[in-house]
């Protein structure tokens, strides 16, 4: 019988494994298909009138659009990456988690970062466009808000996966709280903090709903200032396949994908040198 039970869970464990390995490799078999898809649709689309030229309706051009992508990163990420920082290190470090009003904040972060995309947009519309009309601004400040809750829950993540061990040592050699967040804790979790910085910029540049309803789509003109209304990348491809662009559409799929392994890999490169620079704490 004991023989029985050892063979049944080295079978279970087999297939779950083969399980694991089957799901992964779906995975990425989907994930190169939609990117071989896109640079097979769109490589040959891509042209210098395309990237740099100046818009018309018979020659679009993304220059408006790529422009304001680059706008809206910076807009959101100067303002909600140092808040969710911040934030991070006071829920991880000054608090306790099992206190009430910890909870109510824990959950809080929680619920704004299932919200739909939409209603944050109604959101920015309501508050920003009223006021201000449609602007770069206004949708950089509306994707801050939305982008907050999943920076201050990587981050927070990141910060607790440091070892205690790391604290204790700092402070045993003399140092004080913030002395060792700032020395050992932040560098030791460099990397989950960039990983989180590196989602938030995946999901400004993907937004659609957002900025469909607080910068204007407008996609023939280049923003001369943050009041100015504007574009992105995710907006020009849906107005192309709209309006009946294919081509064009799928050049600026193509654009985009580009975009986001750059920022990807300058990322990394980033946590790389940094972690070499600290001594390689976190690795």
């Amino acid at each position: 019988m004991p023989d029985i039970h050892k063979r049944l869970k080295k079978i279970g464990f087999g297939a779950a494994r083969g399980s694991c390995y089957v799901s992964l490799g779906l995975s990425l078999i989907a994930l190169l298909a939609i990117i071989i898809f896109v640079f097979v649709r769109g490589g040959g689309s891509i042209s210098f009138q395309l990237l740099f030229g100046s818009y018309s309706s018979a020659h679009p051009s993304i220059l408006p659009a790529f422009l304001g992508t680059i706008y809206l990163i910076l807009i959101s990420l100067l303002i909600a990456f140092p808040l969710g920082l911040f934030t991070a290190i006071f829920l991880s470090e000054y608090t306790v988690n099992d206190s009430l009003p910890i909870r109510i904040i824990m959950v809080s972060i929680e619920t704004l970062a299932g919200i739909p995309s939409i209603v944050y947009g109604l959101f920015g519309y309501l508050l920003f466009v009223t006021n201000w009309g449609y602007s770069l601004l206004g949708g950089g400040l509306t994707l801050a808000i939305m982008i907050l809750p999943l920076i201050v829950r990587n981050t927070e993540e990141a910060l607790l996966s440091v070892p205690t061990s790391l604290r204790e040592g700092s402070y045993a050699l003399g140092s004080g709280k913030v002395r060792t967040i700032f020395r050992i804790v932040l560098p030791a979790a460099s990397d989950g903090i960039l990983t989180s910085l590196i989602l938030a910029v995946g999901r400004v540049v993907s937004e659609s709903a957002v900025l469909l309803l607080t910068v204007g789509m407008v996609v023939n003109l280049v923003p001369t200032s943050l009041m100015s209304a504007g574009t992105s990348l995710a907006l020009d491809i849906y107005y192309f396949s709209y309006m009946g662009y294919t081509e064009e559409a799928s050049a600026t799929s193509l654009v985009l994908i580009i975009l986001v392994l750059i920022l990807n890999g300058l990322a990394y490169l980033s946590s790389y040198l940094f972690a070499r620079k600290k001594g390689n704490y976190g690795r």
